[in-house]
This record gives structure tokens, sequence and C-alpha cells, in this order.
């Protein structure tokens, strides 16, 4: 049998690729890029994100920008609602989008996922509480991790110039990176999450990610 049919049979499978990282590492220029190369290289591709554009995600989007309060002037939602959006609007995203194109065998790309509720929201709540809200969303086949430091984040969120979210206070970021770390270390061993220097010049991100996509699609060979 050719590697051509091999490769293809296993991509007919699908693979749920995620990307993770603090905001300003990178993570939505990656999925972008990634879809285009691997769509070049033959593969049917889904790219996606959560917070989603279903509708708890939408409720969640603009909890993050400020547009959903509590009534009364009472102040944003709590951070226990928020979390429990975030984990709502997960398993309503696998169900509607990230499911349905795994059985058609894509390619999902997901800019963020469970490993940042455990990193945000775990940044304020017990991380246990969150791991368990989320406990029946599906492991990804991959996670990569674009590193940077929170400083490097913080610089490129204020080049990108949007108006800031909920979490993108700097010490805030820095609870999260510490949090992030600590995630990665819990879920190793029963999760592939792989770090990629998020520092790098755009090209290298993306070539390092595209490596480490091939040899999960090998994976099934």
């Amino acid at each position: 049998m050719s590697v051509r049919r091999v490769r293809a049979r296993a991509v007919s499978h699908g693979a749920f690729i995620v990307l993770e990282g603090l905001d300003g590492a990178g993570t939505t220029t990656q999925a972008e890029r990634l879809a285009r190369a691997l769509g070049d290289r033959g593969h049917r591709v889904r790219v996606t994100r959560q917070p989603s554009d279903g509708p708890i995600g939408t409720m969640v989007r603009q909890a993050l920008t400020g547009r959903l309060v509590l009534p009364n002037g009472a102040g944003p939602l709590t951070e226990d609602t928020l979390a429990l959006l975030f984990a709502a609007d997960r398993l309503d995203h696998l169900a509607a989008v990230i499911e349905p194109a795994l059985a058609r065998g894509e390619i999902v790309l997901c800019d963020r996922y469970v490993l940042s509720s455990l990193a945000y929201q775990g940044s304020a709540l017990p991380p246990a509480w969150v791991e368990q809200i989320n406990a029946r969303a599906r492991r990804p086949d991959l996670t990569l991790f674009l590193e940077v430091d929170a400083r490097t984040a913080a610089r490129r969120r204020a080049v990108r110039g949007h108006d800031a979210e909920l979490f993108e206070a700097d010490e805030r970021q820095r609870r999260i990176a510490r949090q992030y770390r600590a995630a990665i270390r819990r879920r190793a061993s029963s999760e592939r999450i792989v770090r990629i220097d998020g520092g790098q010049p755009i090209e290298a991100v993306t070539a390092a990610a595209l490596a480490e996509i091939e040899r999960v699609l090998g994976v099934s060979r």
C-alpha cells in the first residue's frame, strides 16, 4: 500500500488539535497559518475557537468585554458563573462543531480549549473544581502550548490595540501563566501536550507546530 493511501486512511478518522497560550501568544495567527499549510498538503481542515460562536459562547464573549454583567449594577459575572459558562459552551461546541467535523475526517484546529479554563478560571478558583466541570469534554489528540512570557504577551496585546478583556491585566496574566504550567504538569501523563517557543519568528513557530501535527497524524498509520 502506498504512503499516500495510508495517510489518507489515517486522516479519515479526523484529528483534534488545540492551540493554547496567554493572550498575545499567537494562537489565532498560528491556527490560520496551520490551516493553510495543512490544506496545501491535501487535508480537510476546520478552524474554530473557544469561546465559540454559539449562543453560550456569545454570552461568554459579551461577559469578557463587559457587555454582560450582573443585574442592578452589581458588577461583572462572578468567576464561578464564568467558569460554568465556559464549560457549558465547550460541550455545546463539541456537539455542534467539533465532533461532526471529526466524524467527517477533518482536522479540527481549535483556538483554546480545556487547558484555558484550567489556567484562566483556575487562577481564581480551585483547579480541581474547574477540572471537574470540564470532565466530560473529550481529550484532544494534541495540544500545542505556545509559550511566551507575560511581558512579551502584554507587548503584543498593546500592539494589537483592541479593547482590553476581563483577564488581560498584567498581574492576572502572570497568575494565568503559572496556572498554565501547573495544569500542563498535571495532565502531561494523560494528554499529549507539546510546548513550543512562541517567541520565535512566526514562520518558525508554524514550522514547529506543523511538525508536531504531522507526528500525530502519522501515529494512526
